[in-house]
């Protein structure tokens, strides 16, 4: 019975079809109909072509920015017979994008599984043995050390731990992107490409919705706070990284060691960047809550929700640490704050964090083709 049901399932799958091949169903459609050609990049660019391949519809999925405008625009969504959701497959190949492009390859299924619960339990471990080392040296509570960090950990061996586990995370990440870009087969970018694509990614221009009166949430309703609480997360996160780099040249090149005052640059980049990172993951946790379920891909909301989650935890921890960092608390609130971290850097790689790299490859490629010669007389191949 168990087999028989399994051949069942495996019928059902292949009669509704896999998201390429009803990418390539719906976009066939789309361009015989082409009234949402002005909605966003993704439409231009589809009518540049008469073929939807594997590597042409990871592209367009990922160009897309999922404001759902033109679901509720088509005449051939459902109930229609045509069921075109163009939001949802493209969600759902967003993600087959990251299964199939990560490194190593067999560490692509942890997309599937990727939740708020494998998140934290990465988290907590790392906090777990961190609390125990401080046990072991006698430093669970080591007194008030006025913001003195590295006198709990020493600043040398939490440079080695996350910076390798950093390393390894970028190198996943670039490798899985330069495969992407390859298969793209993007072209030569120049200047004026990178400097609109740029453009268009730091100002989040395809989240302003098909007439830039925003995204669609949970009705046919527009609206521009999912770009407004985007951009909060990510300068919040810029902002927080810039604190860090700074710390790094004052450590490195100016002899400046941590603590530094309330009023310091670091202090005051990371306090900014920490409250963007509290209001932005906020916003958007609530906005997913809401979202209609046809405006995406359903199996992605645990790893879309472990990734503000996380966001949203490191940013409490690390203006937590700075509030209590001058009292017998500090070293636990240090604890919890780089477990927070090191549980976005394990899962990196493997999360949510990847789709911001996908889609800058994406709109590079969109820029670069605009400029492309035309052999199909109505866009660029």
């Amino acid at each position: 019975m168990q087999q028989l049901n399994s051949l069942i399932r495996e019928a059902s799958d292949l009669a509704m079809g896999t998201p390429e091949s009803e990418a390539d169903r719906m976009l066939q459609i789309c361009n015989a109909c082409r009234y949402c050609e002005g909605f966003c990049a993704v439409f231009p660019a589809m009518t540049r072509r008469i073929e939807f391949t594997p590597s042409v519809v990871y592209y367009l999925a990922n160009l897309c920015h999922n404001c759902g405008a033109c679901l509720h625009a088509c005449q051939y969504a459902p109930p229609h017979e045509f069921a075109v959701n163009i939001p949802m497959v493209m969600a759902q190949l967003r993600k087959e994008t990251y299964m199939s492009y990560a490194w190593p390859r067999m560490m692509g299924e942890l997309y599937k599984i990727n939740g708020v619960a494998v998140a934290l339990s990465a988290s907590v471990s790392v906090m777990v043995f961190l609390l125990l080392a401080l046990a072991l040296n006698g430093k669970f509570f080591g007194g008030v050390l006025d913001g003195n960090f590295y006198a709990v950990f020493p600043h040398n061996t939490l440079v080695m731990i996350f910076g390798i586990v950093f390393g390894f995370a970028i190198l996943a990440l670039a490798i899985g992107l330069t495969r992407f870009w390859q298969e793209m087969s993007p072209g030569r970018a120049s200047g004026g490409a990178v400097a609109e694509a740029t453009h268009d990614a730091l100002t989040l221009k395809y989240l302003g919705g098909g007439h830039g009166d925003g995204c669609n949430n949970e009705d046919d309703a527009f609206s521009l706070w999912r770009k407004r609480f985007h951009h909060f997360t990510f300068y919040g996160f810029m902002l927080c990284f810039a604190a860090t780099s700074v710390a790094t040249i004052y450590h490195y090149f100016l002899g400046l060691h941590a603590p530094y005052a309330l009023n310091s640059l670091p202090v005051i980049l990371g306090t900014l960047g920490g409250v963007g990172l509290v209001i932005g993951p906020v916003g958007l946790l609530y906005l997913n809550i809401q979202r209609d379920p046809a405006h995406g891909d359903r199996s992605q909301k645990p790893m879309d929700r472990a990734f503000i989650v996380l966001l949203l935890l490191i940013s409490i921890s690390g203006l937590g640490l700075l509030a209590y960092r001058d009292t017998v608390s500090m070293s636990i609130w240090l604890v919890v704050h780089l477990g927070f971290v090191m549980g976005l850097f394990l899962t990196m790689p493997y999360g949510k964090f990847a789709h911001g790299f996908y889609r800058l490859a994406a709109l590079l490629k969109n820029s670069i083709e605009k400029r492309q010669k035309n052999h199909l007389q109505f866009g660029a191949d």
